[in-house]
């Protein structure tokens, strides 16, 4: 199973969904990492062999410079507010679950999932 790295924008009603669910979801709060700039919590996330889920659309432009530099990162899933909650849990634990994370690796995701 995929661990995940909640920024702290995210609600956390959508990383409790989640954990409720058995997924590893820690939040930047966890990881005492309130007020890290996005690029900082990208680097925490790599580390830990974890994906970054955001609310941010800053993580276009970061991902886009690391991509082009070929500097490597674990992977971005964007779960936008205009999803409901409902749909950024059920999308995050199907790919927390059915998937692994190289198959993440060096990419921008835009949920949902499906259209």
């Amino acid at each position: 199973m995929i661990a995940l790295y909640m920024d702290e924008h995210v609600p956390f009603a959508i990383t409790k969904g989640l954990r409720d669910r058995g997924v590893d979801a820690m939040t930047a709060q966890d990881d005492h990492r309130e007020g890290d700039d996005d690029s900082q919590l990208l680097d925490r996330a790599t580390e830990l062999n974890r994906l970054v889920v955001t609310i941010d659309r800053d993580f276009y432009r970061i991902t886009a410079a690391r991509q082009a530099a070929a500097r490597p990162f674990c992977g971005v899933i964007l779960a936008p507010e205009t999803l409901s909650y409902r749909q950024r849990i059920d999308d995050l634990e199907m790919i927390a679950s059915c998937s692994e994370l190289i198959d993440w690796a060096n990419t921008l995701t835009i949920l949902p999932l499906t259209r």
